[in-house]
């Protein structure tokens, strides 16, 4: 059995015996983190970080979590609804007036969050994503692909430039910046939007799906999905230093299972965690009021979308190419995280979700 370090509690063994299975199935590395009440009751970590497996996953090692990312540009915005700087019914022109052209002066904040601007697709080249006002320049020149509102479509690239460029007219800081000073500096969380070079020699790069090469890209969900005339992200871009140090914030965010649930416990915790408030528990709750449910016509799949978060049943969170995932759920103030530098083909992959639900097995064992 794959060797597994960190700490956890007995009732919660299963979580780390999910992830020595999947290590033992052929996985890299990755790690797993369960919070409850804002405290780790797993912290743990195992593989190689590195697709030669030479180089061990350390308690230290973070991963681009790619649409993990989501949930940390959200929480940015909730913060800033929440002290009544953004107004998420307001339209979006009315802090970025050049968003207004091309048909969308009624697209409001909370579309951008909820995948209902109508703007689905970046389809500008891969290098313009490493540079913000072009691309965020791009974006508000496109018509919208439907009336705002009236559908979700998974804005997977443009969401965090559309959110972003929101908080940074408010602000005068790049979204990257307001979230390590507002969010990860006072939690004391090791996750990153624009990642700073001297934590290069902590990243454990991708490694694609076996047989796959570093051109493997991401591919439309299974169903009714329509096809996407967005432009292909390869895995190679997610490895490159340009992408560590830009800021994308849809899928560019750096950490570890310990840092992406310490975070996003401010979510189940009603606003507060180890005595660091960043939100109201009123501001949490809205974050939890539903937006759109029906079929995403990117995704060919039912989506109930609150506020910069997908909803299942009681549950909130999101999942990243490549197979990392948040799940936070505000009634057993419980959230549990997984990261992983080894992607596998989406229609096979259930590491998150197994983890999940051997999490759910110890929490059980709380109420007992």
């Amino acid at each position: 059995m794959a060797d597994i370090q960190g700490t956890y509690d007995d009732l919660f063994a299963a979580v780390p015996g999910v992830l020595a299975a999947s290590l033992d199935d052929g996985d890299a590395g990755a790690s797993v983190a369960v919070f409850v009440d804002g405290e780790p009751v797993v912290d743990v970590w195992g593989g190689f970080a590195d697709a030669e497996r030479t180089t061990p996953w350390r308690r230290d090692t973070i991963a681009n979590v790619w649409s993990v990312s989501k949930t940390m540009t959200a929480l940015c915005a909730l913060v800033l609804a929440d002290r009544g700087e953004l107004d998420p019914a307001a339209p979006v022109a009315r802090y970025w007036p050049e968003f207004a052209a091309a048909g969308k002066e009624g697209v409001l904040v909370r579309h951008l969050l909820a995948h209902t601007a109508g703007l689905p697709d970046w389809d500008g080249p891969v290098d313009e994503l490493y540079d913000w006002p072009a691309a965020t320049a791009r974006l508000a020149g496109l018509t919208p692909q439907w009336k705002p509102g009236s559908a979700a479509g998974y804005h997977s690239l443009t969401q965090g430039f559309l959110v972003g460029e929101v908080v940074r007219r408010i602000t005068g800081r790049g979204i990257g910046d307001f979230f390590a000073a507002e969010v990860a500096g006072p939690l004391g969380a090791d996750f990153h939007l624009g990642l700073p070079a001297e934590h290069d020699h902590r990243v454990a790069l991708t490694v694609p799906p076996p047989s796959r090469d570093e051109d493997y890209t991401a591919s439309a969900a299974a169903g009714d999905a329509a096809p996407s005339a967005g432009t292909a992200i390869r895995v190679r871009d997610g490895n490159s230093v340009a992408w560590r140090r830009a800021q994308i914030p849809a899928a560019s965010g750096f950490g570890n299972a310990r840092s992406v649930a310490l975070v996003q416990s401010v979510m189940a915790c009603g606003g507060s965690v180890d005595g660091v408030r960043l939100l109201s528990p009123a501001g949490c709750d809205r974050a939890w009021e539903e937006q759109f449910s029906g079929e995403d016509r990117v995704l060919g799949m039912p989506v109930s979308w609150v506020l910069g978060y997908g909803r299942f049943g009681g549950t909130y969170g999101w999942g990243g190419w490549g197979g990392s995932l948040v799940m936070i759920e505000p009634e057993a103030r419980l959230v549990v995280a997984y990261v992983t530098n080894q992607m596998r083909e989406p229609a096979d992959d259930t590491r998150g979700m197994d983890v999940v639900m051997a999490a759910y097995d110890g929490v059980k064992g709380l109420g007992a």
